[in-house]
């Protein structure tokens, strides 16, 4: 499987957003500062905004999904039973994934924003994609909540999971790392070694960097097992 933006750009009344690369299996890490594109990356992975130029080919992708910014988007049931139904997923494993237990006659626009964007992400990781596009997955929730849905990605490592956020302490064992240079998205290689040319590393990451300590990886495990080789 694969996803190949080629010399992709679009424009969207700003400076032009322009992608080229590959995506293949495994965890992508879309780093970028608000604002930079990450989202028109996101809306081009899914399909769902053609580049004015290039092209965005898909290689062996049988099945996709994006997971939005704002959970409400993807809302179309009047009861979290019907929002669970549309998605065709097991109602007691989402409302149990999701701490919903008992409320599945709820409004789902009666949550709060963090309960509604445990809903959508517990029916999306209630079946398998080939290709999974979260676009900051990680809004609304809390620390607790955070470190769930770096477990449920890590456990999609078998399909191409574009994870695109400005997130900084909660992360998941990332195996390709992009990053943007102005609207520009390019990759900065693989874990760990991509770690040097991240310019937009969180303090912690550069902090260690500057002690010549390379995490293994950016999980929030690997950078404590980093930490305490500062006094190992």
């Amino acid at each position: 499987m694969e996803l190949f933006f080629d010399r992709a750009a679009v424009s969207r009344g700003g400076p032009d957003i322009r992608v080229s690369g590959r995506f293949g299996p495994g965890i992508n890490l879309v780093s970028g500062r608000v604002g930079s594109g990450k989202s028109t990356v996101a809306a081009m992975a899914a399909g769902l905004l053609a580049p004015g130029e290039g092209a965005v080919i898909r290689q062996g992708i049988r099945s996709s999904m994006i997971s939005f910014q704002f959970p409400e988007w993807q809302v179309t049931g009047n009861t979290l039973r019907e929002e669970i139904k549309s998605w065709g997923a097991d109602e007691g494993e989402i409302l149990l994934r999701a701490g919903l237990v008992g409320r599945e006659g709820d409004d789902p626009l009666s949550l709060c924003r963090g309960e509604l964007k445990r809903l959508v992400l517990s029916c999306i990781f209630g079946k398998a994609w080939d290709l999974l596009i979260l676009d900051e997955p990680f809004g609304a929730l809390d620390c607790s909540g955070k470190r769930e849905i770096c477990r449920w990605i890590e456990a999609r490592r078998s399909s191409i999971v574009v994870l695109c956020t400005h997130e900084q302490r909660f992360l998941p064992r990332t195996d390709f790392l992009w990053e943007f240079q102005g609207h520009d998205l390019v990759c900065r290689g693989t874990m760990p070694a991509a770690l040097g040319d991240w310019e937009l590393a969180p303090p912690f990451v550069k902090a260690l960097l500057s002690r010549g300590i390379v995490p293994h990886n950016i999980s929030e495990d690997d950078l404590a097992e980093a930490a305490c080789r500062i006094h190992g």
